[in-house]
């Protein structure tokens, strides 16, 4: 099986267009990964991630956002608030992976490019699930579950493409 790897500033970027799709689910993938030998970083000392309650914290926030998309009262993702937390997740798994590199600690750039990332995955999946279901004529619900796979998926291969 090959892996793919991926500089840390490209994986902040990926990682931040997925929060702007999925804010926690991200977040989650770090807390699972938080003991992995392949991604290592600055980011798995911090104190939200050496903590099992914080590590908890993340996957049932990034499983309840998978839950809470789909509910009618859901604001959208493009909304002032919505979108400030979803560049907030970015700045800080943008900032994560930044600090992987064994080079060089680039966790502020890698911050600002999960920031511009998030706004990027925010608009994009935004236009992407609208134009999907006028297009389509899919109901929504079936958008926003294939949108959780993409998100889901598009964060795991993210993370497995750890840099060796």
């Amino acid at each position: 099986m090959s892996t793919t790897t991926l500089s840390p500033l490209a994986r902040a970027a990926l990682l931040g267009v997925l929060t702007g799709s999925r804010s926690a689910t991200p977040l989650a993938a770090l807390a699972l990964s938080r003991d992995s030998r392949t991604l290592t970083g600055s980011w798995q000392e911090w104190a939200v991630f050496r903590s099992s309650i914080g590590r908890a914290v993340f996957v049932a926030a990034g499983a309840g956002e998978l839950v809470g998309d789909k509910l009618p009262s859901t604001p959208s993702r493009i909304s002032g608030g919505a979108i400030f937390g979803r560049v907030a997740a970015g700045v800080v798994v943008g900032f994560a992976m930044g600090t992987t590199d064994l080079r060089a600690d680039r966790g502020v750039q890698g911050a600002l490019i999960g920031a511009a990332g998030a706004v990027v995955g925010s608009f994009a999946g935004y236009l992407g699930r609208k134009a999907l279901v006028e297009k389509t004529g899919l109901p929504d619900l079936v958008v926003a579950l294939l949108e959780d796979a993409v998100a889901v998926g598009g964060t795991a291969a993210v993370v497995r493409a750890a840099r060796s």
